[in-house]
């Protein structure tokens, strides 16, 4: 037998080790497309309903939120976590209110508090808003807005309450969870909530 014979191969093993090699690729760009690389940085809270406080756009007023939950627990500033309820965002004014943006300093002028209820805990909540600290020493008109988020984004309560002066506070809404999730009582029958320190 000669060399050249021993090493001569047959076209139906070149096809099967061709497709060998072809399946091989497909499934490892298939598995790199089932793994995606996860993206940094990026919070999907869950939330069945979110409480914002805003109030007008470049204030230096510092207004703070106060919510009871159904457990007697309270969420502001400086308890930011209660159960299912979370302070996702404490506004001061003015205060910490810049962002860099390609290399400038930019101002936000929003002025808003953000309380998330992230799961359904049957009971009433009351929410009551303090006038902290005051740089213009006026009233200031604070907007309440309860919205229910899952199925669908409803809004359950839109109001406004009027703080006149630094160390004000005011229930703006009492709100009852029924077990099945429904908002119900809501009234403004007032209760202090602020722990004077």
């Amino acid at each position: 037998m000669r060399t050249k014979d021993r090493f001569r191969s047959d076209p139906f093993t070149d096809l099967l080790f061709n497709a060998l090699l072809g399946f091989t690729f497909l499934f490892l760009v298939a598995i790199m497309f089932m793994n995606p690389e996860a993206k940094t940085g990026i919070i999907d809270p869950k939330a069945e309903y979110i409480l914002t406080i805003t109030w007008k756009d470049n204030s230096p007023d510092d207004i703070d939120v106060w919510v009871e939950d159904p457990e007697g627990q309270l969420v502001y500033f400086r308890a930011t976590e209660a159960g299912l309820l979370h302070l996702d965002r404490d506004d001061r004014g003015l205060v910490n209110d810049t962002i860099i943006i390609n290399g400038e300093e930019v101002q936000n002028p929003l002025n808003q508090e953000v309380v998330t209820l992230r799961g359904v805990v049957k009971g009433e909540y009351i929410v009551n808003l303090h006038y902290y600290a005051s740089e213009t020493n006026k009233p200031v008109d604070v907007n309440v807005r309860l919205a229910k988020v899952n199925p669908k984004l409803e809004i359950v309560y839109y109001g406004t309450v009027n703080l006149q002066k630094k160390g004000d506070e005011k229930t703006a809404v009492r709100f009852s969870i029924t077990r099945n999730g429904k908002v119900s009582g809501i009234n403004f029958l007032p209760k202090p909530l602020v722990i004077v320190n």
